[in-house]
C-alpha cells in the first residue's frame, strides 16, 4: 500500500514538472489581458517575445505565469493603447527594469565588452599557447648526464647489501 502512495506522489510531481517545462503562451496570457484590437494585440505579442520574465529568466513574458510577467504584459499593452510606438514601449520597459529585461541585449554601450569577451579570451588563450609551445621548441635540449663516480660507487654499495 505504501509503495502505491509513493508512486502516486511521484506521478503527480512528474506531471507538475512537465507542465512547467513546456511553455505555452495560451496558458500564460489571461483572457482579461487580451486587447480588443487584434492589431494592437499582435504588436503586444511580438514585443513580448523579446522581453524576459525577470522571475523565470529564460522565458519571455508571454510564456511565463509569474505575477511580474503578467504585470509586464499589462504594461506593454497599456503603453500600446496610449499610442506608443514599438520602440517607445521597449525603451520605456528598459528604462524601468534595465537592459536585463531584453532577451536579446543590445551590442551598444558597455555591452560590447560582454559580446567581445569570448572571442578576445579565445585569441588570448591561443596566443599564450603558441608562445608556450614556441618557447619549449627553442629551449636547448639537455642530454641526460650519467651518474658521477661517487653516485656509481654509492649505487654499487646499496646493490651489494
Amino acid at each position: 500500500m505504501m509503495g502505491h502512495s509513493i508512486l502516486k506522489r511521484l506521478a503527480a510531481v512528474v506531471a507538475v514538472s512537465m507542465t512547467c517545462l513546456v511553455p505555452s503562451a495560451s496558458f500564460a496570457v489571461q483572457p482579461d489581458e487580451v486587447l480588443p484590437d487584434p492589431v494592437l494585440e499582435e504588436r503586444a505579442r511580438e514585443l513580448s517575445k523579446d522581453l524576459r520574465c525577470l522571475v523565470c529568466r529564460n522565458e519571455n513574458i508571454d510564456e511565463s505565469n509569474a505575477d511580474l510577467a503578467r504585470d509586464l504584459r499589462l504594461l506593454v499593452r497599456e503603453r500600446l493603447v496610449a499610442g506608443d510606438s514599438d520602440t517607445e514601449v521597449i525603451d520605456f520597459v528598459v528604462d524601468r527594469y534595465g537592459e536585463y529585461v531584453l532577451l536579446r541585449p543590445t551590442t551598444g554601450g558597455a555591452n560590447w565588452l560582454l559580446w567581445a569577451a569570448g572571442p578576445l579570451m579565445l585569441l588570448a588563450a591561443l596566443g599564450l599557447a603558441t608562445g608556450y609551445l614556441r618557447g619549449r621548441a627553442r629551449a636547448p635540449r639537455t642530454a641526460e648526464a650519467g651518474l658521477s663516480k661517487e653516485e656509481q660507487a654509492r649505487l654499487k654499495q646499496i646493490m651489494d647489501e
